[in-house]
């Protein structure tokens, strides 16, 4: 069988690693379409890469030239399934496939949390819900990553299958609890102390991230808990922004910037919350990734979020945007060591639900449903 995936960025391939190396180590040959600016994430799996000129704007007179590509690429190549990824990714996918589609190809689209939800602009439903809507049709199935995105999808009947999967799963080999002795070893070694109380933010910097607001926080915070430490990792739009609040309100002693990373799974363990501000997610890998190292979760009343952190159970929920309730949520989790220790343990209890392989499982069992594989 012949496999294509597709997505705007090749950064999505981090989400279909095992799916890319499922169909390998089956037989299958896999290729990959994106518009090509970063490695791909599984890159050994795949026998053809293409790039194509995918733009995030629907308005971008890009995608008919992607979507032109694109069809040329599946009319050659003459796929049996394809898995594509991300809105403009998706849109520009399908209706290139449209033809493959008559002939048996079978589409499958994940989406990573739909623009429009509730409390989104209106602007959001006009554009992308109707797009959505219109494209439905041309797909043999959307598989959605939260409870929101999923009701939806059914109540507004959109016109393919619908099927709800647990995310894209965490490496459950490498995201796990480190013993007490090399979490501190890890804090030395990045220069904090034992009594260090340290917040972790793992994410792009983004107006929708919000990491502005945690930052904010720290002002506060740090009178109540002076051995407060904010740790932000990640890089984008809104970093000199969030550089430039620290500078100029003396914070640069409690946050730290840590740029892009590849050892997360050490900065989560060295650290005793994973704090989030989000407006919205898709579904939270992060969370699911501390989770499973036994971090309590202080994050955001968002869909995408509260599909994966019951409030008191394993983590603190707080309404989006509200900096005095954030701050509560984080005194109160640093004094009441019950009840941290009764999060910490429910987490890597519930981290179990959305590993990759429980992940795997479902999408192929969803797969199964329209094609043999």
């Amino acid at each position: 069988m012949k496999v294509l995936f597709t997505s705007h960025v090749a950064n999505f391939s981090k989400f279909n690693y095992s799916l890319l190396k499922f169909f390998y180590e089956t037989g299958h040959e896999v290729h990959y379409a994106s518009m090509g600016e970063e490695e791909i994430v599984g890159k050994e799996f795949c026998k053809k890469v293409f790039t194509v000129p995918i733009a995030r704007s629907p308005f971008s007179p890009k995608n008919l030239k992607a979507i032109i590509e694109l069809k040329k690429i599946i009319e050659t190549e003459k796929y049996d399934l394809i898995h594509t990824h991300s809105p403009m990714g998706s849109v520009d996918t399908r209706i290139a496939a449209s033809k493959a589609r008559k002939k048996g190809c079978k589409v499958f689209y994940t989406a990573h949390g739909f623009h429009f939800f509730k409390g989104a602009p209106k602007i959001n439903w006009i554009l992308y819900y109707t797009i959505e809507k219109l494209l439905s049709s041309k797909a043999d199935c959307i598989l959605t990553i939260n409870d929101e995105d999923y009701k939806t999808a059914i109540e507004k009947k959109f016109r393919c299958a619908i099927r709800k999967i647990p995310g894209v799963g965490y490496n459950e080999n490498r995201f796990i609890r480190y013993t007490d002795e090399k979490k501190s070893q890890l804090r030395q070694d990045f220069g904090y102390s034992k009594d260090d109380f340290i917040l972790v933010c793992v994410a792009e910097f983004t107006k929708n991230k919000n990491q502005i607001l945690l930052i904010k926080a720290i002002d506060k915070l740090k009178l109540e808990i002076p051995q407060i430490k904010l740790v932000l990792a990640g890089r984008g739009a809104c970093l000199d922004e969030c550089k430039e609040y620290t500078k100029n309100h003396n914070l640069e002693n409690e946050v730290t910037f840590l740029g892009y990373r590849r050892d997360v799974e050490d900065l989560y363990n060295m650290s005793d919350i994973l704090v989030t501000a989000s407006f919205r997610e898709g579904l939270a890998v992060n969370i699911m990734e501390a989770e499973a190292c036994g971090l309590p979760i202080i994050c955001s009343n968002t869909r995408g979020q509260r599909d994966l952190v019951t409030d008191r159970e394993n983590g603190l929920i707080y309404e989006p945007d509200n900096l005095d309730e954030y701050i509560n949520k984080v005194i109160e989790l640093y004094k009441n060591s019950d009840l941290f220790k009764h999060i910490s343990e429910n987490n890597i209890i519930n981290a179990k639900k959305y590993t990759s392989a429980v992940a795997l499982n479902v999408t192929k069992g969803i797969y199964e449903e329209f094609i043999t594989l």
